[in-house]
């Protein structure tokens, strides 16, 4: 009898800690970063400029600046006021000073007017990385 009872809880706690594995593994599936904050858009005399990763800045190209995310990350920047997206690629760093206002991204132009608020000059986005085959 004794044999039995020890071989069921040995047989019970194998499939607890079985089961308390599989749930842990579920749980730490990476989730994607999200930022939410004020945007805003690169001045035209940047045009040119040397970016953070060697590349020159291009206002038609759908880019970005933020120290919020690695460089070269691809991320949705959805506009809170009309829920408008787009994806672009951080390729820049923003400077402190914009960051210290609560700036989280710098966008191209392209990317702004897109997003609908070019005349507004900022506006409060929705920041969440993507992976880079997503479409928008």
């Amino acid at each position: 009898m004794k044999f039995f009872l020890l071989n069921f809880f040995f047989f019970f706690f194998c499939v607890i800690v079985g089961k308390t594995q599989d749930s842990l593994s579920v749980n730490t599936a990476k989730k994607p970063k999200v930022v939410t904050g004020i945007a805003s858009f690169y001045s035209l005399n940047l045009t040119g400029t040397k970016t953070a990763t060697g590349e020159r800045f291009d206002n038609k190209n759908m880019t970005a600046a933020s120290n919020s995310f690695k460089l070269n990350t691809w991320v949705r920047v959805t506009n809170l006021r009309n829920n408008t997206s787009v994806i672009v690629r951080i390729n820049d760093r923003m400077s402190k000073h914009l960051a210290k206002k609560g700036r989280v991204i710098d966008l191209s132009r392209t990317a702004a007017r897109k997003l609908q608020f070019m005349k507004r000059g900022l506006v409060k986005v929705r920041v969440e990385e993507v992976d880079k085959d997503t479409l928008q």
